[in-house]
């Protein structure tokens, strides 16, 4: 196994496919059997044209990608360039297949195994699933759950693209076949591990609660107590910093499991779309289970630093770190210099935690990544996938 990750800046469609290509099967050596495609917005008009471009340097290979407000890659953030980014590899004890699907072509969540094996055309189970899916058109998160019940071995990451400017705008690329609708999905099996870090960028502050009345996204009860009434609580608790993120970057987060004590990364962060002017409800973007365990988080840059930082050192300590081959960043397109006010920062400290291995990626509008072993939709969060052969069949290649 051998992964490959190059970049072209070059302001014309032809030449930056062109220079990227050559660096890569230079790089590479051989023609790559797997060619992942992630292009900057600013070269929207041109991504119906990408797959006659790329065949030419890329025959055989499989070809699977999106359209991206930035793309990453060569240890950089790409922001506001017109960077194309590939990564290829060489996948010799690996089966790759492809599928595009609409949400009309959705199997219900608790289908037979055998109809979301037809639909998807499985004949075995894959070790990883690599989805890529367009903002506003699919039901990402019953698809995501399907998934995860039928394939619950299966490791999966992604994002939606970013950077589509119009319901109809050509996003995603499958082999020679464009799409702006749906979802596409690169199911890998044979020799091939993904190991995930998922990023959420927050911190709890108070104490865990139980949404004690809830009706789906609105939470009527806090440990018995009008939301409004606790959040105003807490707010007086604050220091001067943590009221300011208060006011400005609030979010509720929901324990994955019930347990003695929680910490950092035990909760599934959703945000907070208000209080209900008239009864102090609390508004969130997501369904809040009746009982669950819930706890106020907030996010800055600090905050999401850090907890990157645990997460990947975490990694780092474990021994599947030391057999990664290359690596996948699916990345907020509310993170970078948006968040940190400071360039590189995600890919830096991955880069500084587990050393130059081969990283591409993109911003996204939602990325999807597991968290205490469930898949979901994120936002404002990075999510990384480690690649690895699980024999140990690899060829290092500096990114």
């Amino acid at each position: 196994m051998q992964w490959v990750s190059v970049s072209a800046n070059d302001s014309g469609i032809n030449d930056a496919v062109a220079n990227a290509a050559d660096r890569l099967l230079t790089q590479l050596g051989s023609e790559p059997d797997l060619v992942l495609i992630f292009i900057a917005a600013r070269h929207r008009i041109h991504f119906s044209a990408l797959s006659p471009l790329l065949r030419r340097h890329f025959e055989g290979a499989t070809l699977f990608g999106c359209l991206c407000q930035n793309s990453i890659s060569e240890g950089i953030e790409h922001e506001d360039q017109s960077t194309i980014t590939l990564m290829g590899a060489f996948l010799p004890d690996v089966r790759l297949h492809v599928v595009h699907l609409d949400e009309k072509q959705l199997p219900p969540t608790y289908a037979e195994q055998s109809l979301w094996d037809a639909t998807l055309g499985f004949e075995d189970t894959p070790d990883c699933m690599l989805l890529l899916g367009t903002p506003s058109t699919f039901e990402n998160e019953g698809f995501l759950k399907g998934l995860d019940r039928h394939y619950p071995t299966s490791g999966k990451i992604g994002g939606l693209a970013s950077g589509v400017d119009q319901s109809d705008t050509p996003c995603l690329l499958m082999n020679d076949t464009v799409y702006s609708s749906g979802i596409i999905m690169l199911a890998l099996s044979g020799d091939i591990a993904l190991d995930t870090i998922v990023a959420q960028g927050c911190r709890p502050i108070g104490d865990p609660m139980f949404a004690n009345n809830t009706h789906e996204n609105l939470v009527l009860e806090l440990d018995g107590q009008v939301p409004r009434e606790v959040l105003t609580e807490l707010y007086g608790k604050l220091n001067r910093e943590d009221r300011q993120l208060f006011t400005q970057a609030l979010f509720l987060g929901l324990a994955i499991d019930t347990q003695q004590e929680y910490k950092p990364g035990d909760f599934l962060v959703r945000a907070i779309l208000g209080l209900d002017p008239q009864s102090g409800a609390l508004w969130v973007n997501s369904p809040v289970p009746v009982n669950s365990v819930v706890q106020l988080h907030v996010r800055d840059a600090v905050s999401a630093a850090q907890d990157l930082d645990e997460l990947l050192h975490r990694y780092q300590a474990s021994s599947s770190s030391r057999d990664a081959t290359g690596a996948l960043l699916f990345s907020c397109t509310a993170r970078g210099t948006n968040l940190y006010a400071q360039s590189n920062h995600d890919i830096n400290a991955f880069i500084q935690a587990l050393g130059e291995i081969p990283v591409a990626g993109c911003f996204c509008d939602g990325e999807i990544g597991p968290v205490r072993g469930t898949t979901y939709l994120h936002s404002f969060t990075s999510v990384f996938g480690v690649l690895r052969s699980k024999t140990g069949n690899t060829k290092q290649t500096n990114h």
